[in-house]
């Protein structure tokens, strides 16, 4: 081992870079994010190779005094904190005083600045910043610009671990991307090898803010997200979430800032991604645009060296917050028919349901939404069966001669297609219906409210059934047995491997008591949920999103108008019908406009 030595400040700079300048992208967010705290209105940002060769990063912020550039180099030199008790309510995206001397040892930098009241700008960079020489006069509007050419120049390992020009190119544009999404009153402008891809105009509200998120995040998303806000307790969330059918298969379009910071939050994005649980597949990904707004005492920024996680110092009140908004607006907020279309067919543009429309008015909550299930009151959603028989004493759901189908949204059934779809025909055109997975969510939906109401019904079996789970799930079941009782599952332990049912819920057939206790304790075990399972709300609504698999009505099986139009009835009264549990679609629009086009109808 070598003596103990304190290392020199160029290799100690080498070193911190690695923390803050991993790519490119990270050197440009360090460098806007000092422009944003110069209180900038406006920043152009110029890329080549993807930033690997050249960045530059031009503001109209307060720019910085002669005196003062040398020290902005420096290590830990900042402006923005000067005590512990700033530090611990840090409201600037920096405040470490890193970013530039990192930068600046791993490149060839220079920086232009020139403050408000200055007669001409100043000038260091290149080798006489890393010498210290003092910054020399030039010419330059008010504001600061910095250079960074030949990134990693001087620690060229690091450089052979950068991808391709088009890879940190990505990052790049996403890095930009978020701290626009995060600014909105900010004109941002990003060009590469003399290419505009980014040029996104200062908008805070209305149609100027929409249009914004539809340059930085696409119009389809735009189209498919609903503008949101809610505040409690000092806590205020607000911004676009995209319903369930805008599902992404990757986490591109989530974009989340705490007070202005855009984060990669874990505790908020588990509280998102539970509120979206009951409508999403698992290897889907929701799309959101959020700002979450709190003291800043109460959230530490200082976790990070890269500053894209915090801290809460009320963990559990923040993902309740979050998770609660988010849950209440997507079963507060219902898509119109004309929104869903099948795949490869284009929307009716000339239709009611143009794509010019606002989300607003395209996501509306329509009339049929009172009839969303509360404590004190629950829908009918009898089985099919009982619901054909109620219409044929009198409450038929058919449509009477002069019935216009415009009073349903989902129409009324006209055919059973292969045993599996509903055809139903409504005042946009035709609607296909998923008859299992519309059935699916329409009874755990039913589960979960009599969950909450005090368990779900259950009806004891004439003869009860033995099932062989094995030693540890049989001991997990023994063990969780009030748990699943609430689930309507009445069970004992038989034996070392095995368990005895006696009562299953009631919508529940005889025949899938077995397969559904297997596959809960399978899953509960795999999870790890053995000690919580009865605490724990999402273990038990995967217990009732199984029953409702197994209860809900098999393909083949052929039914009557009658039950056809119940069952489309009871979608309308249920809260994420247009996803199964499982988060398919449970329905497709075709409208007229597309069906006349598949003809050549008017041509």
């Amino acid at each position: 081992m070598k003596p103990i030595a304190q290392l020199p400040d160029g290799l100690i700079n080498q070193i911190k870079a690695g923390e803050v300048v991993e790519r490119p992208a990270a050197a440009i967010k360090e460098l806007v994010e000092n422009a944003l705290d110069a209180g900038a209105r406006e920043i152009v940002v110029e890329l080549s190779q993807g930033g690997l060769s050249r960045i530059v990063v031009r503001d109209d912020g307060s720019g910085i005094g002669a005196g003062e550039l040398p020290l902005a180099l420096a290590r830990h030199a900042t402006s923005k904190i000067s005590s512990l008790d700033e530090l611990e309510v840090v409201e600037t995206l920096g405040f470490r005083g890193e970013a530039l001397a990192s930068i600046l040892a791993v490149s060839r930098l220079t920086l232009t600045t020139r403050t408000a009241g200055s007669p001409h700008a100043w000038r260091v960079g290149g080798e006489s910043a890393w010498n210290g020489k003092a910054p020399v006069p030039a010419a330059a509007a008010p504001g600061t610009t910095v250079e960074v050419d030949d990134l990693f120049f001087s620690t060229p390992a690091r450089r052979k671990f950068m991808k391709s020009a088009g890879t940190e190119l990505r990052h790049a544009q996403a890095a930009i991307t978020r701290l626009a999404l995060a600014t909105p009153a900010v004109r941002f402008s990003l060009s590469h090898e003399g290419r505009t891809l980014i040029d996104a105009p200062p908008a805070s509200e209305g149609e100027g803010l929409r249009a914004r998120i539809a340059a930085l995040c696409g119009k389809e998303f735009l189209d498919n997200a609903v503008w949101h806000e809610a505040e409690a307790a000092g806590l205020s969330l607000k911004g676009f979430i995209a319903l369930p059918s805008f599902s992404r298969s990757s986490t591109d379009l989530q974009f989340l800032t705490v007070n202005g910071r855009p984060v990669r939050d874990k505790l908020l994005g588990a509280a998102i991604r539970r509120a979206y649980a009951d409508a999403l597949h698992s290897t889907r990904y929701p799309a959101y645009v959020l700002a979450l707004t709190l003291d800043a005492a109460a959230v530490d920024v200082n976790v990070h060296p890269q500053k894209t996680e915090v801290r809460f110092r009320s963990s559990a009140g923040v993902h309740d917050f979050v998770f609660g908004c988010l849950h209440r607006w997507l079963r507060d907020v219902r898509p119109e028919p004309g929104l869903h279309h099948a795949a490869g067919f284009a929307v009716d543009q000339a239709g009611p349901f143009a794509a010019s429309q606002q989300a607003a008015m395209r996501y509306s909550i329509p009339a049929f939404a009172s009839s969303r299930v509360t404590e004190n009151r629950l829908p009918t959603w009898l089985n099919l069966a009982d619901q054909a028989r109620q219409a044929a004493a009198g409450a038929s759901p058919e449509p009477e001669a002069a019935t216009a189908p415009s009073e349903h949204p989902l129409g009324y059934a006209i055919a059973q297609l292969h045993g599996v779809f509903i055809l139903a025909q409504n005042a946009q055109g035709l609607m296909v219906v998923d008859a299992h997975a519309a059935h699916e969510r329409v009874i755990y939906e039913r589960y979960k409210a009599e969950l909450a109401s005090g368990g779900v019904p259950s009806q004891s079996l004439v003869t009860a059934i033995t099932v062989q789970v094995g030693e540890a799930a049989a001991a997990l079941a023994e063990a969780q047995a009030d748990a699943l009782a609430l689930a309507g599952l009445t069970l004992t332990r038989a034996g070392p491997g095995s368990v005895t049912v006696r009562a299953a819920p009631a919508l529940l057939p005889t025949s899938a008591v077995a397969d559904l206790l297997a596959e809960v304790l399978d899953k509960s075990e795999a999870s790890g949920t053995h000690s919580h399972l009865g605490e724990v709300l999402d273990a038990q609504h995967r217990i009732l999103a199984n029953m409702a698999c197994k209860a809900a009505i098999k393909a083949n099986r052929s039914l009557s108008l009658a039950e056809m139009n119940a069952l489309l009835r009871d979608m309308e009264r249920t809260e994420l019908a247009g996803q199964c549990n499982h988060g398919r679609p449970t329905w497709v629009q075709i409208g007229l406009a597309e069906l006349d086009r598949l003809f050549l109808r008017g041509r």
